[in-house]
């Protein structure tokens, strides 16, 4: 096992302390090799994303070890609670475990919440997993355009930071339901009147760019709650910006015969490009809006997460980094 910077690598001798340890996949595989594989073929393909390269293989290897160390976190988390009560001599229910994943567009940070969920519902003390996505907590389009904004879709101030806020401070203070709107990716927008239910949780996934995103500074120098002061475990999916950019542009190709033919599309117009076309129109979107977001906002929040998952160009996770503090 290596340490290693999450800063830049530095060309020394010297070796680099962090708070990480750096492991490769085949150690970190070696940490559950006694366990049974969860899932089959048939699981993996209604959790893959599109243009993810996840399989059997994968799961092993990355999410059933990573399922094994939340599990036992979970665990670590109701021994702490048995002990607050203990202190304060009185029964108080145990709170949900409150999971953050973040990272890029098209790094694939939805299909790993997807796997986590579908993993630790398999654990026998946490059968009851929810997930939520930050993206019902965009404003809707018509606010958007109101403030000016709508080409900022995706960076912190397109959310509703204060509703986002306060449904997971709910969720956390133990709340039986909490609900949250709902978002179309075929409409490109929140759908009125639709909510998305979470009741009671024995852990709640909370999925999203922003989510490790610290808390703001008010204007009279104090600061606020951040999400993830709500969170028990953190995790970013994270790879080299030049392969996320041809994941991206790979995914929007493959979209324009998908989810981007139907009429209802908010991205319908896209439809009818020539490959030449779309491709070019992939790379405009990604450098004027997806790229700058991630170096501006995403990828700084990186050393926040209690581990990293770091992909290679074939989209499969090759090292964990793993924070020791």
């Amino acid at each position: 096992m290596a340490e290693f910077d999450l800063v830049e690598p530095r060309d020394t001798l010297e070796p680099t302390i962090t708070p990480f340890v750096d492991l490769e996949r085949a150690t970190w595989a070696r940490l559950s090799n006694q366990m049974e594989q969860p899932l089959n073929l048939d699981d993996i393909e209604r959790l893959r994303g599109l243009g993810d390269a996840l399989d059997l293989q994968e799961v092993r290897d990355v999410y059933l070890p990573l399922s094994r160390l939340l599990y036992l976190y979970v665990q670590g988390a109701g021994a702490t609670h048995r002990a607050t009560t203990t202190f304060l001599g009185e029964q108080t229910s145990r709170t949900p475990f409150v999971i953050g994943v973040a990272g890029s567009v098209a790094v694939g940070k939805s299909t790993t919440a997807r796997v986590l969920r579908e993993m630790l519902r398999r654990w026998p003390e946490t059968p009851d997993v929810q997930l939520i996505t930050t993206d019902g907590f965009l404003y809707p389009n018509a606010e958007l355009e109101r403030r000016g904004i709508m080409h900022r879709k995706g960076f912190p101030e397109s959310y509703d930071r204060r509703a986002l806020l306060k449904f997971v401070s709910a969720v956390k203070s133990g709340a039986k339901e909490v609900s949250a709107p709902v978002y179309s990716h075929l409409t490109y927008d929140i759908i009125p009147g639709q909510r998305q239910w979470v009741r009671s949780p024995q852990v709640l996934i909370v999925e999203g760019l922003n989510v490790l995103q610290p808390a703001r500074t008010r204007s009279d120098g104090t600061v606020g709650l951040a999400l993830s002061d709500f969170f028990d475990f953190s995790v970013y999916v994270d790879a080299k910006t030049k392969h996320i950019e041809e994941w991206y542009i790979r995914r929007f190709m493959k979209l324009r015969s998908g989810a981007f033919s139907d009429p209802a599309s908010y991205f319908h117009r896209y439809s009818k490009l020539t490959d030449e076309e779309a491709r070019e129109t992939a790379h405009g979107i990604w450098r004027s809006i997806n790229e700058p977001n991630l170096k501006e906002n995403v990828l700084p929040t990186r050393g926040r997460a209690q581990l990293v998952l770091r992909k290679d160009a074939d989209h499969s996770v090759r090292r964990m980094l793993l924070r020791k503090i």
